[in-house]
Formats: C-alpha cells, sequence, structure tokens
C-alpha cells in the first residue's frame, strides 16, 4: 500500500474510532453528552463566553453573549443549562445583545455541589446582570420554567431594571404538587416524560430515560429539591396585583406539569398580561418545538407589550 493509502486508511480508522467514542458516550451519559453539544453549538453560533466570581464563593458563575443592541436575556429551566438555547437564541442575534446565562448551580456556573437554593440562584442573576448590563439600559427577560420564575423574582424586585418578561411554561405560582421531578427508574421517568411531552412526539429512548434517572438524582434538580421548603417563600400566589412587569406568556399546550390552567391563573392575576400558546408543544418547547417556539417569540418581540389590564383573549399559533 501506497504512503497516502496508508494515511488515508489512518485517517478513517480515527474518524471510526471518535463516532464509537462518541456513540458510547451518548449511550452512557445521554443527558451531558447532549448538553455539551448545545454548547459547543451556541459556541459556534458567535456567543463569546463571560465569566465573574461569585462575592462570597469559589468558582465562575458563566455566561455567553453576542450582538448589539437592546438587551436580551434568557434564562433556563431547572437541571438545564445556557446551550438549551441553542437552537432558538441565535435567530435574535442580529437584532439584539442576546445573553443567555448558565443559573448558578447549572452548566458552568458555580457551585457544583451541594444543596441548591432559589434564593442563590437569584442572587447570581442579580450579580451577572449587575455587572455585564450597563445600568441605564432595559432588559428583556425570556425565562423557560424556572427561569420565567426567577424572571419574575428579578422584575418584582429590580422593576426599573426589567422591560418586559417572556414566560414560557413556568411562573411564580404554586404548580402541582403530585408530581416527582426526581424518577426512581425507568418506568418512572418514563411517565414523567409523558407529562411533559406532546402525545404526538417521538417516544423517550429507554437508555436516555436512564440517563434522565440518573442526571436528575445527581444533578441541579436534586439539589434544587433538598431545599424544597425554602422554595415556599418566593411563590407570589395572590401577591401579583402590584406586579409593574408586563409579561407575555408562552405556553405549550400539551404540558401536562404546568399546564394552560396554570397560565391563565397567571393572564388573571398579571395586571398586564397576554398568553400565547404552541399546539403540540409540551413543557420544554425550547427542545421539542424550537422553531415554532422561535416564531412565537419574534412575533411577541416585534408587539408593544401588553397593557395594563389587559384582557386580550390567547393567541394560538400552529
Amino acid at each position: 500500500m501506497s504512503r497516502v493509502g496508508k494515511i488515508a486508511l489512518a485517517v478513517v480508522a480515527l474518524a471510526v474510532l471518535f463516532l464509537l467514542v462518541v456513540a458510547f458516550a451518548f449511550w452512557r451519559y445521554p443527558v451531558e453528552t447532549g448538553m455539551r453539544a448545545e454548547s459547543r453549538a451556541i459556541e459556534k453560533a458567535g456567543f463569546a463566553v463571560f465569566q465573574s466570581p461569585p462575592p462570597n464563593g469559589s468558582g465562575e458563575w458563566v455566561g455567553y453573549q453576542v450582538g448589539n443592541g437592546p438587551t436580551l436575556v434568557f434564562l433556563h429551566g431547572a437541571g438545564d443549562h445556557a446551550g438549551a438555547w441553542s437552537e432558538v437564541a441565535p435567530a435574535f442575534k442580529d437584532r439584539y445583545r442576546v445573553i443567555l446565562l448558565d443559573l448558578p448551580g447549572h452548566g458552568r456556573s458555580a457551585p457544583k455541589e451541594g444543596p441548591l437554593p432559589l434564593g442563590t440562584i437569584l442572587e447570581g442573576v442579580t450579580f451577572l446582570l449587575d455587572k455585564h448590563v450597563a445600568r441605564d439600559s432595559r432588559i428583556i427577560l425570556v425565562g423557560h420554567s424556572l427561569g420565567a420564575w426567577v424572571a419574575m423574582l428579578y422584575a418584582r424586585e429590580h422593576p426599573e431594571r426589567v422591560e418586559r418578561i417572556i414566560a414560557i411554561n413556568g411562573g411564580a405560582l404554586r404548580g402541582r404538587q403530585d408530581v416527582s421531578l426526581l424518577p426512581r427508574d425507568r418506568e418512572e421517568a418514563r411517565k414523567l416524560m409523558a407529562l411533559l411531552r406532546d402525545p404526538g412526539s417521538p417516544p423517550v429512548p429507554g437508555f436516555v430515560l436512564d440517563g434522565v434517572v440518573r442526571y436528575s438524582r445527581n444533578g441541579p434538580i436534586g439539589r434544587l429539591a433538598a431545599t424544597a421548603a425554602d422554595m415556599e417563600r418566593y411563590l407570589l400566589d395572590g401577591k401579583l396585583g402590584d406586579f409593574r412587569t408586563p409579561v407575555d406568556l408562552v405556553w405549550g399546550e400539551s404540558d401536562q406539569l404546568l399546564d394552560l390552567d396554570y397560565a391563565r391563573r397567571m393572564e388573571v392575576q398579571l395586571p398586564a398580561a397576554r398568553l400565547t400558546t404552541l399546539a403540540r408543544c409540551g413543557h420544554v418547547p425550547v427542545r421539542e418545538c424550537p422553531a415554532g417556539l422561535t416564531a412565537a417569540l419574534s412575533r411577541v418581540l416585534g408587539e408593544p407589550p401588553p397593557e395594563m389590564r389587559a384582557t386580550q383573549p390567547a393567541t394560538k399559533m400552529p
């Protein structure tokens, strides 16, 4: 065999070996492998990493940013990371300064172990926004699930800083008490996924369900659950009448964790709110229907915020 042929064969062998390693990693650690791929995707989309050490701790709080213009901040859900927005956020980088945050205790952000109080997450978001967004710049917050709750808590404390909120399948009201986000085995994980996803979505493979069991127990969701009693003081049931920030609610209709009744309770209690629904989509539109979510966000951002005491009917997106 010629020298060129040997080199070509070696390259092919290395490529096959690499693919086998990736396949094994995905089979053994599907959640973590998927997250790493999403982190690479946002960096390839031009997002630059920024880091700031917590005021009274070790490690780093981490975010990503790209673009110029009004500041649009994306906050992910519990157990997730900034890369979850990899198929949504890049669509806005030509019109906004887009910031994605790894919430404290998530993704690359400290703390890496121990209980994870909601107060620590709120403190980290406040610190990063104070440090990386000019004080005279008003912010648009887009939050999913836990991120929507954090967005509302931040806006309640700093109404002068927030122009508007877009809450995606999440908020600051009490949700279902009969569902655990910590499945103990594959069957419990399958039932949980059925609550979170549209019935028409492809079934989740068994090895991925096993990964969900392992990651939920050992990752940020388990650490958040350890502080569940402390979360009670951050709920805003019956306290939204004086909420000064307009809120657009963007909701996957098939969500059975925080269903449309939850969204409508928020819409009724908030002085300025408007509901847009996403058909054939569950609790995590950012992954289940990113194209539909991106279209909905584009439309909502292109409209003025909902007016005080607004009573607009829900808008249904295809």
